[in-house]
C-alpha cells in the first residue's frame, strides 16, 4: 500500500474535551495544528457528561480550592498525586470562566452568576458537610461544552480529520514520538501524521466490560497504541463503576440527579445511604455508593422481580425542578426504562463508567516513563489529557465533575507544554525512520490475509464477559486468578481475528477488529494489575485480602501506597511512589476515609 505523508507542528488524536482544549491552545499559538477523530467533534463521549465540572467558585456558599484539594485527595483513597491535586483544584476557577467566556451556555442563579449543585464526595471546610461546587448547564453540561470548545477551534483555524482512526506511534531510535499512522475510515488509505508534538486524548476504554455507559467508540485506542510503542500503563486496576446507570441498559443517570435532592431506594422504600455513609448519604464517593448498592442487591434488599437493581427517586422532588435541571433524564428514563420519573422511581444497578488509570503523565502533560533508575521520565514528543492519562489525579477513586475539570486543566495544560516545546525544536522536523508504517500496515494485511480466524464478534464478547465477571465492582483471588488467565487465552483469539469484508470503503468490521486490538491491551492491563494488587483501595475491592493493621477497610498503605506501571512485554508490573508533597501546601496525611 502506498503512504502518504502530511507534517503538522501538532498532532492530536481525539476531538473530546481534552483533544478540542488542547487544540485552542496550540491553534491560538500560531501553530499548525491537526485532530484526528473517529467521529465529527461534537459527538466524541464527553458528549454523554452529564452532572457539571467541578470549581470552587463559592457562588452559592463559601467555598476554596483547598478544601476541594482535600476531597479529591479523600476521594482518591490517598493514591492520587497531591502535587497535579493542587495543580488541578488551583486552575479550576480560571478554566471555568475561560470556557464561559467561549460561550458556554452555563445554568444562572438570580444573580446572574453561574448555577452550582451538590455532589457526591465535594464537601465544605474539610469534609465538614456537602457543598455547591459543580457548575452545570442543565444535565448535559458536556454536550454544551463540546459545542463550546468546538466552535472556538472553528474560530482559530484547527484542522480536522474527521472519522479518522490512529493507528500505531512512530517513535524513532531515541524513542522519540514523531507522529502517528492513520486510516481515513472513508477510503481505507493509510496516511503518516508527522509532527514535532503528538498528544493522545482518545478518552476511556470502557467497552471492555459488559456493561458500560461509554460509548462504542471508547475502545482504548490511545492505550493500546502506547502500550505497542512500549510505553507502560498506570493504576489500570481502578475502574469506576458509576451507582447509577439504567437497569438493564447501562445508559447514565448523573449524579446530578442526587445532588438535586434524588434517594435511592431498596425494596422496602428505605433509603439505605443512610447505613453506610451517614453524613454524606447518597453524596458519598462513587465507589462507596456503588458498593453499598451491589450490597443491597446481594443480600437480597434488590427490587424488580429478579431484586437485581434498587429504586432512585425523584418523585418527591417539585416536578420543575425536574424539567429545568435533569431534562435529559426525564427523557432518557421514558426512552430506556420506560418510567416517566415525575411518578415512579428510576432502576438503576452500578456499571462500569470510568478508567481511573492511563498513560502516565505529569501536570504538564508530558507522558513519563521509566529510564534508567528514574520512574518518570519525559517520554520526547509525546503528550496525553483527559481519561486516556493518569496525572494521576483521581488516584483509586474519581470523584464525580472532576472529570470535565480535568479535560479542561491538562488539557490547557498539555496545550501549553506543546507550545513552549514545539518552539524550543529546530525548524525542521526529525527524519521519520525507515518503514515509519510497517507495523500497521502489517496489521492490515494480517487482516487481509486471515482465513479461519476467530469472529471478531465474538472474541470482543468474550473479552466484555470476562472483565465483568471477574474484575467488577468486587474482586477475589479466584476470580481474578481466573480472569487473568481467560484473558491471556483471549489475547490468542485476538491475534487472528478474520473479517470477511475485504473492502476499502467505510469497512466497518476492519474497524471493529482494529478497535479490539487496542481493547485486549486494556484489557490485559487491568486483570494483570488488579490481580497483583494485594488490598482494597478505591475502587479496587479485594475482600479476600487479610485486614491491615492501619485500617480494618483492608487498606495497606505499607505495602501498597504505590502506582502500578504495567508493560505489554510480558505483562510486567513495576511500582512508583505517589507523590504525597503538594506544590505549596502541606500535605494531606493519611487517615481512614468515611463519609
Amino acid at each position: 500500500m502506498n503512504v502518504t505523508k502530511r507534517t503538522f507542528d501538532a498532532v492530536i488524536v481525539g476531538a473530546g474535551g481534552a483533544g478540542l482544549r488542547a487544540a485552542i491552545q496550540l491553534s491560538e499559538a500560531g501553530l499548525k495544528t491537526a485532530v484526528l477523530s473517529k467521529v465529527f467533534p461534537t459527538r466524541s463521549h464527553t458528549v454523554a457528561a452529564q452532572g457539571g465540572v467541578a470549581a470552587s467558585l463559592g457562588n452559592s456558599e463559601e467555598d476554596h480550592w483547598h478544601w476541594h484539594m482535600y476531597d479529591t485527595v479523600k476521594g482518591s483513597d490517598w493514591l492520587g498525586d497531591q502535587d497535579a491535586i493542587e495543580f488541578m483544584c488551583k486552575k479550576a476557577n480560571e478554566v471555568v470562566i475561560e470556557l464561559e467566556h467561549y460561550g458556554m451556555p452555563f445554568d444562572r442563579l438570580d444573580s446572574g452568576k453561574i448555577y452550582q449543585r451538590p455532589f457526591g464526595g465535594h464537601m465544605s471546610n474539610f469534609g465538614e458537610k456537602p457543598v455547591r461546587r459543580s457548575c452545570a448547564a442543565a444535565d448535559r453540561t458536556g454536550h454544551a461544552m463540546l459545542h463550546a470548545m468546538y466552535q472556538r477551534n472553528v474560530k482559530v483555524n484547527t484542522q480536522f480529520f474527521v472519522e479518522w482512526m490512529a493507528l500505531d506511534l512512530i517513535r524513532d531510535a531515541d524513542g522519540t514520538v514523531l507522529g502517528v499512522t492513520a486510516m481515513e475510515m472513508e477510503t481505507g488509505e493509510v496516511m503518516i501524521l508527522q509532527a514535532k508534538a503528538t498528544l493522545f486524548a482518545t478518552g476511556g476504554g470502557g467497552r471492555i466490560f459488559y456493561s458500560s455507559t461509554n460509548a462504542f467508540i471508547n475502545t482504548g485506542d490511545g492505550l493500546g497504541m502506547a502500550a505497542r510503542a512500549g510505553i507502560p500503563l498506570e493504576d489500570m486496576e481502578f475502574w469506576q463503576f458509576h451507582p447509577t446507570g439504567v437497569a438493564g441498559a447501562g445508559v447514565l443517570i448523573t449524579e446530578g440527579v442526587r445532588g438535586e435532592g434524588g434517594i435511592l431506594r431498596n425494596s422496602s422504600g428505605e433509603r439505605f445511604m443512610e447505613r453506610y455513609a451517614p453524613n454524606a448519604k447518597d453524596l458519598a464517593s462513587r465507589d462507596v455508593v456503588s458498593r453499598a448498592m451491589a450490597t443491597e442487591i446481594k443480600e437480597g434488599r434488590g427490587c424488580g422481580p429478579n431484586k437485581d437493581y434498587v429504586q432512585l427517586d425523584i418523585t418527591h422532588l417539585p416536578p420543575e425542578t425536574i424539567m429545568k435541571r435533569l431534562p435529559g433524564i426525564h427523557e432518557i428514563a421514558l426512552q430506556f426504562a420506560s418510567i416517566d420519573a415525575l411518578k415512579e422511581p428510576i432502576p438503576v444497578v452500578p456499571t462500569a463508567h470510568y478508567m481511573m488509570g492511563g498513560i502516565p503523565t505529569n501536570y504538564s502533560g508530558r507522558v513519563v516513563a521509566p529510564k534508567g533508575g528514574d520512574m518518570s521520565v519525559p517520554v520526547p514528543g509525546l503528550y496525553a489529557a483527559g481519561e486516556c492519562a493518569c496525572a494521576s489525579v483521581h488516584g483509586a477513586n474519581r470523584l464525580g465533575t472532576n472529570s470535565l475539570l480535568d479535560l479542561l486543566v491538562f488539557g490547557k495544560s498539555a496545550g501549553e507544554s506543546m507550545v513552549e516545546d514545539i518552539k524550543a525544536m529546530p525548524g525542521s522536523h526529525r527524519d521519520l525512520p525507515k518503514g515509519a508504517a510497517d507495523a500497521s500496515l502489517a496489521r492490515l494485511s494480517r487482516l487481509e490475509s486471515q482465513k479461519g480466524g476467530a469472529s471478531v464478534h465474538e472474541t470482543r464478547l468474550a473479552l466484555q464477559r470476562n472483565m465483568q465477571d471477574h474484575c467488577g465492582v468486587f474482586r477475589f483471588k479466584d476470580m481474578l486468578e481466573k480472569g487473568v488467565a481467560n484473558i491471556l487465552d483471549i489475547e490468542q483469539q485476538v491475534a487472528q481475528t478474520e473479517i470477511k469484508d475485504k473492502s476499502k470503503v467505510w469497512n466497518t468490521a476492519r474497524m471493529e477488529a482494529l478497535e479490539l486490538d487496542n481493547l485486549i491491551e486494556v484489557a490485559k492491563a487491568t486483570m494483570v494489575s488488579a490481580n497483583a494488587r494485594l488490598e482494597s483501595r478505591g475502587a479496587h475491592v479485594r475482600n479476600d485480602c487479610a485486614d491491615s493493621v492501619e485500617f480494618p477497610d483492608g487498606r495497606n498503605d505499607k505495602e501498597w501506597l504505590k502506582h502500578t506501571l504495567w508493560t505489554r512485554d510480558g505483562n510486567r508490573l513495576e511500582y512508583k511512589p505517589v507523590h504525597l508533597k503538594p506544590l505549596t501546601v502541606d500535605s494531606i496525611g493519611l487517615k481512614k476515609r468515611a463519609y
